[in-house]
């Protein structure tokens, strides 16, 4: 090693401190290497070991959630991105990741690269992406920051996504001050590849040519990923520059050529990008091939001058990928990326061996072995300190009947569609192209999930992310449970076998033993309906230390659920009211329980109660029964029973298709009306029929024991239910459409 590199800072404890590592950390690194790290070592480490990289604090938890199909490609976590067989020689490659942390801080260019990073997560497996989806949480829309962070979230995706040209096809948005100071931005993306046309992030064959393509280099993103692992403060504002800038139009030109890369068969792995940068993509690649990687950083394009070998690696500048080539057709794949007037520079090439070595300027200025510096090898792994927090007790002993519940329905169900969660959101998608490519069979609003056709084929997917944070704040392992499957219920509604999950895990301080018990205890839950369900863990993403000085967020699992339609023509659903005349009928458990409702938080201004009842056995034979009614072309109509209960899923059937309804509930009566109308309770759908096929959908019904009401008739321009509600469409459609384009004119 050359004596020139004690020009750099001496790496002290206090630097350590400084980089988020530990003293045990700084005593691991040490015994790797033999010796003290060099300054750019210490920052590549402080990368690699961050949450955000190494999942050092969640991994030994994920490892625990069932990640084995008949129908998975590749094992969770062995690619960029979970790869799942869809049938007609076709796979689907899908993930979701979080951005919240630069999101939180420039909202724009922190959401915009959320969902330029997903996709080059997609395409760099050799997947074109068809579809992406998004999962986002804010505080409360009176609160002008709010509404500021929702305006630069929500135009950062649009603006991106849609100049890339990827429709925006499903999503969830949901208010509570529990999120005031950390807004979640979740970005999933879908894409499709032939079996066996895949590309693999690994490095191997020695003497094979590395190439860095697409953007040049520049200091935006430094430390991105330990920005990203710990607590927001009032420093965070300070660290805008860790927040990279995106370019869609960019992104598409490296789309293109990337694709066109991977026909020549000259490319042996691909990487993008992302967290960390340069420093990850050649770690990883490396530790994956199990042989050696050096790089002369002097010849990474750059767009700044006199940066430094710590900058060059840590740099989180957008639009960038590793490439291995076969050694003597790496012009091959140089020509295609200039051809679409990319950057595609050889800077190093696979060397005997286990170590990375990095040199500037003639000498090494950083030498690692791979494989100590990424998850599944020497990043640390740990279990921390669980203690079950103490407010759980208190919430889930909360007394129902000491509430006074109004007496007017009518204002109630008003309320409730006016209430930001339930209310429309097409102020927000209206802002994305939802149809480009023509794909798009349902798309955002009036349906359940997202539906994409697959050309060239009857199939369509069906996808959907979702999760309640109030049901896991208030029982976490219940809360985990329905996320996963109500998410799976929503697929169904639309058509879709649900077949594999990716998730992103949003959850505060992991070195706080309340927040990690909830962890814990939430994907205990999530682990619990996938099994049942038969729909296991593709990959995700974890996004931990959501605090910032007034608390930690809802712990917040979101789920990206991914199901297959065997025919979109015949087999795709919505939930809107269809024809005069249609029977309406109640499917599933009874409606018992207001706790962690929407009802409660809107109109008694709570957030209490145990989490609604799941009883999984029985939610996996309702979705079964719902989605033979569907693919037997039995139904008209279906729509899950979610946020706001049976009032609201049956008022939102009427708003969508601008069709009335009388009904009677008191048939579901086992406990009070409020429960039977505002009740959240798991395992609901409400569907419509013909009357025609009423006898057949009934003997099926009762021939797999399912419990069902007949509730009433569609028609009309009003919604009746029982004495109690009698509303004409109008009334529900004012509040549920103006709701947010009023609060963002404040």
């Amino acid at each position: 090693m050359s004596e020139k590199k004690l020009q750099e800072p001496e790496v002290t404890l206090e630097l350590v401190l400084d980089h988020g590592l530990n003293e045990e950390e700084f005593d691991m690194i040490k015994n790797f290497l033999g010796r003290t790290p060099t300054f750019t070592e210490l920052g590549v480490y402080s990368v690699m070991w961050s949450e955000h990289c190494s999942y050092k604090n969640s991994i030994l938890e994920i490892k625990k959630l069932p990640r084995e199909g008949d129908q998975l490609l590749v094992e969770a976590g062995e690619e960029n991105a979970g790869l799942v067989d869809i049938g007609d020689g076709l796979a689907c490659a899908f993930k979701i990741e979080s951005h919240n942390h630069p999101s939180a801080i420039e909202p724009y260019q922190g959401a915009a690269t959320g969902v330029g990073g997903i996709h080059r997560d997609i395409f760099t497996m050799g997947a074109r992406p068809i579809a992406s989806l998004n999962s986002l949480r804010f505080g409360n829309m009176n609160n002008p920051r709010v509404r500021y962070l929702l305006d630069g979230v929500v135009r950062g995706i649009s603006d991106y996504g849609n100049s890339f040209g990827i429709p925006m096809v499903a999503g969830e948005i949901y208010f509570d001050e529990a999120y005031e100071g950390n807004p979640l931005v979740n970005a999933m993306s879908v894409g499709i590849v032939k079996v066996g046309e895949t590309a693999s992030a690994i490095a191997e064959g020695i003497g094979n040519p590395v190439i860095i393509v697409g953007s040049s280099t520049g200091r935006d993103g430094i430390h991105g990923a330990t920005f990203a692992s710990e607590d927001i403060s009032a420093e965070s504002e300070a660290k805008r520059p860790s927040v990279q800038v995106g370019d869609p139009f960019t992104e598409k030109l490296l789309l293109e050529a990337s694709l066109e890369a991977l026909t020549t068969g000259a490319v042996v792995g691909m990487q993008d990008m992302g967290a960390a940068g340069i420093a990850c993509s050649s770690s990883e690649m490396t530790a994956k091939g199990g042989q050696g990687m050096k790089l002369d950083l002097d010849k990474v394009p750059m767009r700044e001058e006199g940066m430094t070998a710590y900058e060059l690696l840590l740099s989180e500048s957008q639009e960038r990928m590793l490439i291995v080539a076969k050694k003597g057709r790496e012009q091959e794949v140089i020509d295609i990326y200039e051809k679409w007037d990319l950057n595609a520079v050889v800077i190093g090439e696979v060397v005997e061996g286990d170590k990375v070595t990095y040199w500037k300027e003639g000498e090494i200025k950083a030498e690692m072995p791979a494989d100590s510096l990424v998850l599944g090898g020497g990043a640390p792994q740990y279990v921390r300190e669980a203690v079950k927090p103490a407010y759980l007790d208190e919430v889930q002993g909360f007394d129902m009947t000491t509430i006074d519940h109004p007496a007017d329905h009518n204002e109630t169900l008003k309320k409730l569609l006016k209430a930001p969660n339930i209310a429309s959101k097409r102020w927000v998608y209206e802002q994305y192209d939802t149809m480009v490519r023509t794909n798009t069979v349902n798309g955002p609003g009036a349906a359940d999930s997202g539906v994409i056709r697959i050309k060239g084929t009857k199939k369509g997917l069906a996808v959907k992310t979702d999760c309640n944070g109030r049901y896991v704040y208030l029982n976490p392992r219940k809360g985990g449970q329905i996320a996963v499957a109500e998410s799976a219920r929503n697929v169904v509604c639309s058509g879709g076998k649900p077949v594999a999950i990716t998730n992103c895990l949003n959850f505060g301080n992991p070195y706080k033993p309340e927040v990690y018990w909830t962890f814990k205890e939430a994907l205990g839950g999530m682990g619990d309906a996938c099994r049942a369900l038969n729909t296991p863990v593709t990959g995700g993403n974890v996004s931990l230390y959501n605090e910032n000085p007034k608390g930690a967020i809802f712990p917040t699992p979101v789920i990206g659920m991914l199901g297959i339609v065997e025919d979109v023509e015949k087999h795709t659903m919505t939930p809107g009211f269809k024809e005069e005349g249609d029977l309406i009928y109640y499917l599933g458990a009874g409606r018992k329980g207001l706790g962690g409702s929407e009802y409660l938080k809107t109109i008694h201004g709570l957030t209490t109660g145990d989490a609604p009842e799941i009883d999984l056995d029985f939610e996996v034979k309702l979705q079964d029964i719902v989605l033979t009614l569907i693919k037997s072309q039995k139904i008209t109509a279906a729509h899950d029973l979610s946020d706001g209960g049976l009032a609201v899923t049956l008022a939102e059937m009427a708003i969508f298709s601008g069709l009335g309804a009388a009904l009677s509930v008191k048939s579901l009566e086992e406990v009070s009306y409020h429960e039977v109308l505002y009740s959240e309770a798991q395992s609901g759908v409400v569907i419509t029929a013909n009357l025609s096929k009423s006898k057949e959908i009934e003997k099926i019904l009762n021939d797999r024991e399912l419990p069902f009401q007949t509730l009433g008739v569609v028609g009309g321009d009003e919604l009746i239910i029982d004495s109690e509600i009698l509303l004409k469409i109008e009334d529900l459609k004012t509040p549920y459409e103006n709701a947010i384009p009023t609060a963002m004119k404040q």
